[in-house]
C-alpha cells in the first residue's frame, strides 16, 4: 500500500513540474526522462501542452492589409499561436512576401501565401478565400479585416471632397461588408469561427478633422453588432478591435510633430501605441477562450479615449 501511495505521489509531481516547466513530452525521449509515467500519460500531456502554446494550430486566417502595420503583427501573432496564414495586400508585394518569408523561416512547412487583392472588390475577396482553401486544404476559421485608409490631410467635413470621401468609405466601409459578408458564407461553422474587423477609438471621440474616417469606422461598428446577431447558430462570433494612436505610417502620414506630441500627451502612457500592443487583443479574439465575446466592440487605446 504504501508503495502505490508513493507511486502516485511520484505522478503528481512529475505532472507538475512537467506542466510548469513547459517540458514537451513526446515519444521516446520521454520515456527516458520520465519512465514511471504510462504512455497514455505522456502523450495527453504533450496534447495539453500543445493546445497550450498553440491554441490556433492548424486553423486558416486571412488578414487583409497584413503586409505592413498593425495588419502585419496580427499576423505574425496569429502564426506564433499556430495558424496557417493568408497575407493579404494591395499593391506592395516585397513587403507582403517579407512577412511569408518570416512566418515559413520558424516552419518545416509552409504556413503562409501571399495573395494580392482590393478587398472593395467581391471578386478579389472571393479570391482570398479560394485561395486559402486550395493552399491549404481546409476551409478558413478565422477572418481578420485590417485594411484601411485614412485622409492625411485632416480636413474638416466642409472641405473634404467627394473623391477623398468615396476613397475612405469604399475601403473602410464597403471593403468590411464585403469581407463580412463572405466571411459569413465560407468560414468553418460549428465553432471556433472568427470575424473581427479593425475599427477606431476615435469613433467614440467625435474629434474634428476625421469626420469620414470616423464615419466609415463607425458603420463598421454597427454592422459588426447586427452580423454577431446574424450568425447566430453557426458558433462564428463577430467582433470589432477598436485601436487608439499607433505608431505606424497611417498613423505619421500627414501630421506635424505638433500633433504627434499632443496625441502623446493625451494618451495616459505617456507613448503611443505599437501594432504588438493591439495582436494579442486579436488574438485572444481568434482563440476559442473568447467564445462568450460576441458582438463586442473593444477599443484597444492605453486610456487615450
Amino acid at each position: 500500500m504504501a508503495s502505490v501511495v508513493k507511486t502516485s505521489y511520484i505522478y503528481i509531481y512529475i505532472y507538475i513540474y512537467v506542466y510548469s516547466s513547459n517540458i514537451q513530452c513526446i515519444s521516446t525521449k520521454s520515456r527516458y526522462l520520465f519512465p514511471l509515467l504510462p504512455y497514455q500519460f505522456l502523450c495527453f500531456s504533450s496534447v495539453l501542452m500543445a493546445a497550450e502554446n498553440f491554441p490556433l494550430q492548424d486553423r486558416v486566417a486571412i488578414v487583409t492589409g497584413s503586409s505592413r502595420g498593425i495588419g502585419k503583427a496580427i499576423a505574425r501573432h496569429l502564426a506564433s499561436l499556430g495558424a496557417k496564414l493568408v497575407i493579404n495586400y494591395s499593391s506592395n508585394s516585397a513587403q507582403a512576401d517579407e512577412v511569408v518569408s518570416q512566418i515559413n523561416s520558424t516552419s518545416d512547412h509552409p504556413r503562409a501565401i501571399a495573395v494580392k487583392a482590393n478587398i472593395s472588390d467581391p471578386d478579389q475577396v472571393k479570391s482570398l478565400f479560394d485561395a486559402a482553401e486550395s493552399t491549404f486544404q481546409s476551409p478558413v476559421n478565422i477572418l481578420v479585416n485590417s485594411a484601411g485608409v485614412m485622409d492625411a490631410k485632416y480636413p474638416s467635413i466642409l472641405n473634404t471632397s467627394l473623391e477623398d470621401f468615396d476613397r475612405t468609405f469604399d475601403i473602410n466601409t464597403r471593403g468590411s461588408f464585403i469581407c463580412c459578408k463572405e466571411g459569413a458564407a465560407r468560414i468553418k461553422q460549428g465553432g471556433g469561427g472568427r470575424i473581427i474587423c479593425l475599427s477606431t477609438s476615435l469613433a467614440a471621440a467625435f474629434r474634428p478633422g476625421y469626420g469620414a474616417y470616423i464615419a466609415s469606422k463607425a458603420a463598421v461598428e454597427a454592422m459588426v453588432k447586427i452580423l454577431a446577431k446574424e450568425l447566430k447558430g453557426t458558433g462564428i462570433t463577430a467582433n470589432c478591435v477598436a485601436p487608439g494612436p499607433i505608431a505606424t505610417e497611417l498613423f505619421y502620414e500627414g501630421k506635424t510633430e505638433e500633433m504627434i506630441n499632443r496625441v502623446i500627451g493625451d494618451c495616459p502612457h505617456g507613448r503611443l501605441g505599437v501594432p504588438e500592443d493591439i495582436a494579442p487583443v486579436v488574438g485572444f479574439l481568434a482563440g476559442d477562450a473568447s467564445e462568450w465575446v460576441n458582438g463586442q466592440i473593444l477599443r484597444v487605446n492605453g486610456g487615450f479615449i
